[in-house]
């Protein structure tokens, strides 16, 4: 008498599954690359967008008492790398080349300005003033007009940026540009500039009200 065995399925190999793993998301990746590119596909599975937000809530009001004469537009290109230590930068490693344009505005406070620095003549023909020295405002990054050159990902910040809950993120880039942007200001002479500008402002401005000298100097 035959007695007939039945062969029980082999478990896959804890490995197998790791590769197997692996395998589907890459599979899945290019799948995604490739209905990017192919037209039509786009559309039919895009994404629709609503803007839900609240209304925006004041919070609070100040009163400005800075007198803002200058302002300087710059452009810096941001080239960011990183690079792991013992991997090469096809598995893990980022590099960024980033657009990065900005604002400075140079500004005089006149609230600093007390009755000790401003003197007037008798008979309101002379004024002299003594103002604090021009600061500059903290660098402004334009979205409008900054964005990524390229970028550069090894394999592992490809797979990472697919369970992040901020991929792609240029955070680093544009702290980078703000700061280049915010030396390049120091070095511009924008603040003798907006020294400059206020005091063609008040020359101006009490010239109409009947003075006939103004001076102006800037200074603690």
């Amino acid at each position: 008498m035959t007695t007939s065995l039945t062969r029980l399925p082999r478990r896959m190999p804890g490995w197998a599954k790791v590769v197997t793993a692996f395998v589907l998301v890459l599979v899945v990746l290019f799948a995604g690359i490739r209905l990017a590119v192919l037209p039509g596909i786009k559309d039919l599975f895009g994404t629709e967008t609503h803007d839900r937000s609240g209304p925006a809530l004041l919070k609070s009001i100040q009163d400005m008492s800075r007198y803002d004469a200058a302002s300087g537009n710059f452009q810096v290109v941001v080239d960011l790398e990183k690079d792991a230590k013992y991997l090469p930068d096809a598995i893990r490693g980022t590099r960024t080349l980033y657009v990065g344009a900005g604002t400075v505005d140079a500004y005089v406070d006149l609230g600093q300005v007390g009755k000790d620095d401003v003197t007037v003549n008798g008979d309101r023909t002379s004024a002299t003033l003594r103002l604090p020295h021009a600061r500059l405002g903290k660098p402004a990054l334009d979205p409008d007009h900054s964005y990524a050159v390229s970028k550069q990902r090894g394999l592992l910040d490809r797979l990472g940026d697919l369970f992040s809950d901020n991929p792609n993120s240029e955070h680093a880039v544009q702290e980078l540009a703000v700061k280049h942007i915010g030396t390049a200001a120091k070095d511009s002479g924008l603040t003798a500039r907006a020294e400059k500008n206020t005091t063609d402002m008040l020359q101006g401005l009490l010239g109409s009200l009947g003075f006939k000298e103004v001076h102006v100097s800037y200074g603690a």
